[in-house]
């Protein structure tokens, strides 16, 4: 972390309990990223926590949320637009306040990436970080959601494990997507994932 940022939690309520914002506003940011948790994990899922400090080294102010049902200590996730309510007063709250002037990245891990694309344009994000997109569910792949991809109109970044059971997206017009090895974990090679982060957040902020 660098010398010159400050890390706070801060809770802010949403219309389905309080969320909590783990932020590290670096002095002189030229821009935030905000991003969200899988559906069954936390913000200490390891490639979160790697693309913060990308973020930060890029002289970015950051938060990683989470989510209302975290908060009150539960496991199975809120359905979708209780997920999308939330993220949406979330990124509302530090837009006007925390990160208030700065243009913002949204994104997150797998269920936090699907939240950060539907809510894309109610957020007024200027790109869109996925790690680990879950484009269907393992061995289901005529369920996609690709449309939660397609429908985003600003940039987008996928980080895809080569072995991922939930599937592959493809890339699109405003959306690059990276391939690395390993599976939805996204731990096989940081170093690939650490440089596909680094040079996309570098063209958007």
């Amino acid at each position: 972390m660098p010398a010159t940022s400050t890390a706070t939690v801060i809770e802010i309520d949403t219309p389905h309990g309080p969320a909590r914002a783990h932020v590290t506003k670096v002095r002189g940011a030229r821009g935030a990223v905000v991003l969200g948790h899988g559906a069954g994990g936390g913000v200490g899922a390891p490639d979160l926590a790697l693309a913060a400090e990308v973020a930060r080294a890029e002289k970015l102010s950051v938060a990683l949320i989470e989510q209302p049902y975290r908060v009150a200590g539960r496991r199975s996730p809120a359905p979708a637009p209780q997920l999308d309510a939330a993220w949406i007063a979330v990124v509302a709250y530090l837009r006007t306040k925390t990160f208030k002037g700065l243009a913002v990245v949204c994104g997150g891990r797998s269920s936090g990436a699907r939240v950060a694309c539907r809510t894309a344009s109610d957020t007024g994000a200027v790109g869109v970080l996925c790690l680990a997109f879950p484009l269907h569910p393992p061995g289901r792949p005529a369920a996609t959601r690709q449309d939660e991809l397609d429908g985003v109109t600003v940039p987008v970044l996928v980080v895809q494990g080569a072995s991922d059971p939930f599937g592959m997206p493809a890339p699109g017009p405003s959306r690059s997507v990276v391939t690395v090895a390993g599976n939805h974990s996204l731990r096989s090679d940081r170093e690939a994932v650490r440089t596909a982060v680094r040079e996309w957040l570098s063209q958007v902020l």
